[in-house]
């Protein structure tokens, strides 16, 4: 015979039922452990758990309880509804990856998932009923929210046998139908995850379309193209301005491609000549002075069975465009100064923010290699011609920099938004990216301001820097070499801003392509997207 017993009844429903299974239930000296009713139209579902202390055989039972008037069903059961509910709910809760506490109006533990069992090394049965005190938490703000308080992710350090963790708290109290605080409830967000998911997100090849922030007509036809076209072999053109995420979308089309190969980007706007037809088409041993004894491979053949993305390829040198309409046609490469025909099949992708049209008519660009890439064309609009899409992308930056900036979430205000919406962003969603950025750092709150919402052209005011309003960078006590380093390092900036390209950028200023790339890389100048 079982110590316990659950058992189900179902009555026309009345008053008293409860009274009457309890008053025969103690008649023979046993405990209710449990009990549950439900009402159904006009029936009541009764399920409780005795302790059969005393050994009652089941016979007897149902003969004791089949007394009782108004009796549908009796059977026995192996697990009641409300056992059924807690594993459901357990088997939740162990299979996310916060760590979860509840506790009750007494401060008892109710709850403690897998992961915070494990961080911090207890056994459910030894924890459950006991004061939450008792667990090595770094502090107790769970019992503030019996007062109605809440906490959202404030940052956490615990040091346990198992080591060091650092997570984001979030507290808030649990109330019943009647809103009255019936317990509280912590979920531990851990920090290496959340910089995990947030670095995923720029890592190169990882993008997908639903990554793409935007809900604008010319965005979701863009994206719909893209997946239509995806699995086919012909090459893709994203044209658009920089900025506009011309890498991301190529990124999210390998994927989308299923190709078991690598994705790999090259700017064609950032390497000299010789350089660029290196690295795309590789070199064999002795080929020039400083190659390697072995020779090296080049791009087309690394992103074998895998997708290569000629970023700005309206930068390119006619002469290695003809290179690469050979190898669209042969689906071969040659390495330089070999002569052996090297089979490729990787998938292209290209991007440019030139109009080709215009070079194909000065004979910059050359015609037969632009109808050869122009065959999928994807144009990707400029942020200011999908400004509902601002409040969207703001959303997601301002995400992803709460754990790379360790802050709490925040969010724009409906000022702040405003000014955004009134800019004409000529760098499009990268801008707009570099200005919430630099909005978060300013603003200590949750909530930024207009006022922490700088362009460009306000930051040295705003901020008030001496050496950002005077033109030659001039600084008591800086030296002249430091002064003109400054000045030098605004005029690179400026014109490379205002330039397609850093080859056009090199042009304007009157130097060589190669010198302004060494002088970039001395004052640390970024040259991503040109």
């Amino acid at each position: 015979m079982q110590p316990h017993l659950k058992i189900n009844m179902l009555f026309k429903d009345r008053i008293g039922i409860v009274a009457d299974i309890s008053r025969l239930i103690n008649k023979r000296n046993l405990n209710i452990y449990s009990m549950e009713v439900a009402i159904h139209e006009d029936n009541a579902d009764i399920f409780f758990e005795i302790e059969n202390d005393v050994r009652i055989s089941r016979e007897e039972i149902l003969k004791l309880l089949g007394t009782i008037d108004g009796l549908i069903a009796i059977r026995f059961l192996e697990t009641l509804p409300q056992e059924e509910r807690e594993n459901r709910f357990r088997v939740v809760l162990d299979n996310i990856r916060d760590g979860v506490v509840s506790i009750d109006t007494e401060g008892k533990i109710t709850t403690i998932n897998s992961v915070a069992k494990w961080v911090l090394g207890c056994e459910y049965e030894d924890v459950i009923g006991k004061d939450v005190k008792e667990l090595s938490l770094p502090d107790f703000a769970i019992l503030q929210c019996l007062r109605g308080e809440r906490y959202t992710n404030v940052k956490k350090d615990l040091i346990t046998e198992r080591g060091r963790f650092q997570y984001f708290a979030t507290g808030r109290p649990i109330t019943d139908s009647a809103d009255r605080i019936v317990g509280a409830v912590e979920i531990g967000k851990d920090m290496q995850e959340i910089r995990k998911l947030a670095q995923s997100l720029s890592q190169p090849g990882s993008a997908t379309f639903s990554d793409f922030i935007g809900k604008s007509p010319a965005i979701m036809e863009a994206i719909s193209f893209a997946k239509k076209i995806a699995k086919t072999d012909s090459v893709v053109a994203i044209r658009g301005e920089s900025g506009t995420g011309k890498e991301v979308f190529a990124q999210a089309i390998h994927v989308e491609s299923d190709r078991k190969g690598p994705f790999v980007p090259i700017n064609c706007a950032a390497l000299p000549e010789p350089l660029l037809e290196s690295e795309l088409f590789g070199y064999v041993a002795g080929a020039f002075t400083g190659a390697k004894k072995d020779g090296q491979p080049g791009l087309f053949e690394t992103a074998s069975d895998g997708s290569v993305f000629l970023d700005e390829i309206g930068e390119m040198p006619v002469s290695t465009q003809a290179k690469i309409l050979r190898a669209i046609q042969e689906k071969s490469i040659r390495r330089i100064g070999g002569l052996k025909e090297i089979p490729v099949n990787a998938r292209i992708i290209i991007a440019t923010n030139r109009n080709l049209e215009e070079m194909v008519k000065e004979k910059t660009f050359r015609h037969d290699l632009y109808y050869r890439i122009n065959v999928l064309p994807i144009h990707l609009i400029p942020l200011r011609d999908r400004m509902e899409d601002i409040p969207l992308l703001v959303e997601d930056f301002l995400f992803q920099l709460a754990s790379r900036l360790n802050k709490n979430r925040q969010s724009l205000t409906e000022e702040a938004l405003d000014k955004l919406r009134r800019y004409d962003w000529p760098g499009n969603v990268r801008e707009l990216k570099n200005v919430i950025e630099r909005a978060s750092i300013l603003c200590d709150s949750d909530k930024i301001g207009p006022d922490c919402v700088l362009f460009n052209f306000e930051v040295g005011r705003s901020l008030g820097g001496q050496e950002s309003l005077d033109p030659l960078g001039r600084t008591p006590g800086r030296r002249l070499r430091e002064m003109l380093d400054a000045y030098e390092k605004r005029i690179l900036a400026e014109t490379l801003e205002g330039s397609r390209s850093i080859r056009q950028a090199a042009k304007e200023l009157g130097i060589s392509h190669t010198t302004l790339l060494v002088k970039m890389k001395r004052h640390e100048i970024s040259m991503v997207g040109k």
